[in-house]
């Protein structure tokens, strides 16, 4: 998500400053290459050390001769991004104003006059969070292009957000937004049918695709809504990109999606929904007996959904257990003439729940294979998407 970006990190005193060094980490997990800059405050918090081992660069803590904040955070300086994280309301204060105290707010501004990027995570105390004079300096920073990740608001703090909301959001100030003022809908996870109290027919869809390819459009700059299927149980993960819908059988998620579709640009129907139900028992089935499941056809999503919006544009998912790709390609190509799709993916059942994946994304002229990650494939397959898009615009 983030290869080969530079990133300027500024760390200032707030207590969640002991998350910079994991924060580092998980940028350079996504392929980042970090510098940290520390005001006074923070490093009487954290260690510079922490952030130079974490880095793996040394630690700007003092501006001198060299003007450490042009050498990064110049027009030509090295930082692709510069990101605030965590931004006290002093520092956010401070910045909004053009003061320049610490290594921190001086490479903010000049990032800010130099056209640099800048992301801020803040963290503090709720009732400072709403102080009018630290929200009025967060709108002003806003109309500068200043990129905010919302603080979670738990037990009377705002909270620095996780480093994944962070990562997406650097992301995200990167990304040419191909997909800028879009709604997108995507569908994720597994659905389930109950057929009593206790028990349900569900699949092994993991939703990782679905929750990967809502995290790519909102990085691409649409607002996503995420109707997510439970599968036997609601999964814990972190779904800060997208405003979720939880749906448990494949009837609430048709529900749900086409709410959701009233207002979209696209759909992204990566759900395993249920292709049957059956009428549930009011009581749990006694064990130990032979019994006969009457099962009965769901309605297709997308079929419904093509009926309800003809003009929205839809990408299908197809997952098959042939292992045969011209089998997969002939019926990607049936579905997506039968329900006037942009394009399909198509995929082999046997990566469900991995982290890597080997696709087909199969177009009315084309079949590109991929092979890689789901998050990676999120990216192409939103890529495609803004083309088509595009395309429909023109």
């Amino acid at each position: 998500m983030l290869e080969g970006v530079t990133v300027a990190l500024g760390v200032s005193g707030s207590i969640a400053a002991v998350k910079c060094v994991e924060l580092a980490h998980e940028l350079r997990r996504h392929g980042a290459t970090v510098r940290g800059v520390m005001t006074p405050a923070a490093q009487g918090i954290v260690h510079p050390w922490a952030l130079e081992f974490a880095t793996e660069h040394d630690v700007v803590t003092e501006l001198t001769g060299r003007v450490e904040h042009v050498e990064l955070c110049g027009r030509e300086g090295w930082a692709d991004v510069l990101l605030l994280a965590p931004a006290t309301a002093n520092t956010v204060g401070k910045i909004a104003s053009a003061v320049d105290d610490t290594p921190v707010t001086t490479c903010a501004t000049t990032a800010l006059g130099a056209g640099v990027p800048v992301v801020c995570a803040p963290a503090m105390h709720e009732p400072m969070y709403d102080h009018p004079g630290v929200l009025d300096a967060i709108d002003q920073l806003e109309e500068w292009g200043v990129e905010f990740v919302d603080p979670r608001l738990e037990e009377g703090k705002a909270k620095i957000a996780t480093e994944a909301a962070i990562v997406t959001g650097v992301a995200r100030a990167l990304s040419a937004r191909r997909l800028d003022g879009r709604h997108v809908v995507v569908t994720a996870g597994a659905t389930a049918e109950p057929l009593d109290p206790v028990r349900v027919l569900t699949n092994r869809s993991s939703g990782r695709t679905g929750r990967a390819l809502a995290r790519a459009c909102h990085v691409a700059g649409a607002a996503v809504t995420l109707v997510h299927g439970t599968g036997s149980s609601k999964p814990e993960v972190d779904t800060h990109y997208a405003d979720v819908v939880w749906a448990e059988t494949s009837e609430e998620m048709l529900a749900a999606t086409l709410e959701a579709c009233d207002d979209a640009d696209a759909l992204l129907s990566a759900a395993a929904i249920s292709d049957f139900t059956v009428a549930a028992a009011e009581e749990k089935i006694r064990s130990g007996e032979p019994r006969t499941l009457d099962l009965k056809p769901t309605p297709k999503l997308i079929d419904t959904v093509r009926e309800a919006h003809p003009d929205l544009a839809i990408v299908g998912f197809k997952a098959e257990t042939s292992g045969d790709d011209d089998a997969m390609i002939r019926e990607a190509r049936r579905i997506m003439s039968r329900a006037g799709l942009a394009f399909v993916v198509a995929n082999d059942a046997s990566v469900m729940g991995r982290e890597e994946t080997r696709a087909l994304v199969v177009s009315k002229d084309a079949d590109d294979e991929f092979v890689g990650s789901k998050a990676v494939l999120a990216e192409r397959i939103t890529d495609e998407l803004g083309r088509a898009l595009a395309d429909e615009s023109a």
